[in-house]
């Protein structure tokens, strides 16, 4: 009987426990619908978010650039791509193109220049040069028509700088806004002081990355100083130059806080006009709201384009680095 008992006990307890697996019968939809709703929980929102603020306007945009729309003209009409082939005989489009192209290229290379050589004498211990990035970085954080209106008062006629130029003895200080030989160059120059702070906190995480063990090997094989920035810093702040780079190039392109707060596009005729500001005086000044989306396309298309084509060639150098 005992033993019987036992054997009893020992069967029950041998007896593995299993689960009844998922039917298999059930319909491909059923059996992923739990991953689509914890997809959905988490990327909805900002796949909404992306979809209404970005994909649709673009879209809008690209409907509206197809038409005569004129909110106090109507009707509105299809024109297909009229706007696109008056948009490329327009002498205010390719001035604005010129220009943003010109100002582009001083806010890429400036800030990125300078920035780098602060963030060398910057990339060292001690509260003082924790302080010094922290006021280097200011500009940054500041809002563009803050900066504007800093900058307009700095520059005008009776400005500080062209008092203190009085003062050392020149007698006729430039007009840094109000002449067209300066005027774009101010800009430029405003725009790379506001950007100069983000590529030196950049560019200081970049060198605060780079193994000590290197340089002092370096060091030791007897590579002075412009030796070892050449062959060691350089090429390992490849990824802090794509960022730079790419933040800049998209910057340039889309400036318009400044210029609609500095020089209004002047002095004279289209100046000083981007993109960006010919957009916008084009579709709620003049109201030709199809021309408009036709040249805010063409501006999307550049900027892609130039964007995508930079930021492979930086990778490509950073992978072959």
């Amino acid at each position: 009987m005992g033993q019987g008992l036992l054997t009893g006990v020992s069967t029950d307890l041998a007896t593995p426990v299993t689960t009844r697996p998922p039917p298999r019968h059930l319909p491909a939809r059923r059996r992923h619908w739990p991953r689509v709703r914890h997809f959905a929980g988490f990327a909805g929102p900002g796949v909404l978010v992306y979809v209404c603020f970005v994909l649709a306007p673009i879209l809008v945009s690209g409907w509206y650039s197809l038409t005569n729309y004129n909110p106090f003209n109507p009707p509105t009409r299809f024109t297909g791509l009229r706007n696109y082939r008056l948009l490329f005989t327009d002498a205010e489009f390719l001035t604005s193109l010129r220009v943003t192209t010109i100002l582009t290229m001083i806010v890429v290379i400036v800030p990125n220049v300078l920035g780098l050589g602060i963030a060398l004498l910057l990339d060292r211990r001690g509260w003082l040069y924790n302080a010094l990035r922290s006021v280097f970085f200011i500009p940054v954080v500041l809002s563009s028509v803050v900066v504007s209106v800093i900058w307009t008062r700095l520059l005008d006629n009776d400005g500080l700088v062209n008092q203190s130029l009085r003062a050392v003895g020149v007698d006729n200080p430039p007009g840094w806004l109000s002449d067209p030989a300066y005027a774009l160059y101010s800009v430029g120059a405003i725009l790379s002081w506001q950007m100069l702070g983000l590529c030196v906190v950049v560019y200081l995480a970049g060198l605060q990355g780079v193994p000590a063990e290197l340089h002092e090997a370096a060091e030791i094989d007897g590579a002075g100083p412009v030796r070892r920035f050449r062959a060691i810093t350089w090429p390992l702040l490849a990824p802090a130059l794509t960022i730079n780079t790419v933040v800049l190039l998209i910057s340039g392109f889309k400036v318009f806080d400044h210029i609609q707060v500095i020089t209004h596009g002047g002095p004279g005729t289209g100046t000083t006009a981007t993109l960006a500001y010919t957009v916008l005086q084009t579709g709620f000044v003049a109201n030709r709201r199809g021309y408009a989306s036709a040249t805010a396309v063409v501006m999307l298309v550049i900027v892609a384009t130039v964007s995508g084509i930079v930021l492979k060639v930086l990778q490509r150098r950073e992978v072959e680095l």
